[in-house]
């Protein structure tokens, strides 16, 4: 048995560096200003999907991103370690999107792509942490979808059997293909880049990046395992007024920068006693209770 696998990534924002630029006035994250990272999740969700390939070989790992041009570098990233090529979704239709219009765009490119047996992303995006994009995508195809995945340990009869580990502990259920399946950060990281694939792979680009490099034109001739898609809105047939801006409902009204500040430190000798004090003076001053 083998498997068609599309693992949805993104390239997020890097929230350590964040600072007063990061917004620009409308809202909107000014992805200029800050270092781009691979979504931490979403290597989570990739590591489970090149196990599934070890396990059944012929299976396929495509990866799917929407951003600018610069996002195919987390393409570029999972072929390193073991995926086979991706797409990244790009289109200035596309910015200024919320976690709906973010996930019509993705729907749509995975009808264009068609063939699928799975759909894997990280649960959640840490330049939003709304774990809402993975849901959105199963409603719109219509297919099942398991959240909150931490292994996906084998395949029975068209029946996909996952480890989930929840508030309450761990549960293991069994879903139909085909299947949507979000992954927490707690399950195995992703293996590293490997250096065959490193070399392999280093001069992979969408077409938009080679544009008037001959060098880099005529290498995508010769070798198009090189070539990452790159498909616009209208490739995907996107409707225009679900897309970007126009397709959000969610807007940001206001954005404050909080800067903590240490107090005086004070010092707890270890009793009771001094212990009911401290404990009756935060409670006095609403700081806990």
């Amino acid at each position: 048995m083998s498997l068609n696998i599309i693992v949805l990534a993104k390239q997020v924002p890097d929230t350590r560096n964040v600072g007063k630029d990061a917004m620009k006035e409308d809202g909107t994250i000014n992805r200029a200003v800050l270092p781009a990272i691979f979504n931490p999740e979403d290597l989570n969700a990739l590591e489970q999907a090149l196990k599934l390939k070890e396990m059944y070989p012929g299976t396929k790992v495509t990866l799917l991103t929407m951003g600018p041009a610069r996002a195919a570098e987390i393409i570029r990233e999972g072929m390193y370690r073991g995926a086979d090529g991706g797409i990244v979704l790009s289109d200035r239709a596309f910015a200024g999107s919320d976690t709906l219009a973010t996930s019509y765009a993705l729907s749509a490119a995975v009808r264009k792509i068609g063939e699928y047996d799975l759909i894997i992303g990280g649960r959640q995006a840490i330049d939003g942490d709304t774990a809402q994009v993975g849901p959105q995508i199963a409603e719109k195809l219509g297919l099942p979808q398991v959240t909150y995945a931490e292994e996906i340990q084998e395949i029975i009869d068209g029946k996909v059997v996952i480890k989930r580990r929840i508030e309450s502990g761990v549960e293991t259920v069994k879903a139909p293909l085909p299947l949507v399946v979000t992954v927490n950060g707690s399950a195995d990281a992703c293996r590293p880049r490997n250096a065959r694939n490193l070399q392999k792979f280093k001069y992979a680009c969408v077409p938009s990046e080679a544009a008037g490099d001959a060098k880099k034109e005529e290498m995508l001739a010769k070798r198009p395992y090189l070539q990452i898609g790159e498909w616009s809105a209208q490739a995907v047939e996107a409707d225009l007024s679900q897309c970007g801006l126009s397709g959000s409902p969610t807007k940001v009204k206001q954005i404050e920068n909080v800067v903590f500040t240490a107090k005086d430190a004070r010092r707890v000798e270890n009793n009771d006693e001094e212990i009911e004090t401290l404990i009756k003076e935060l409670i006095a001053n609403h700081t806990i209770g």
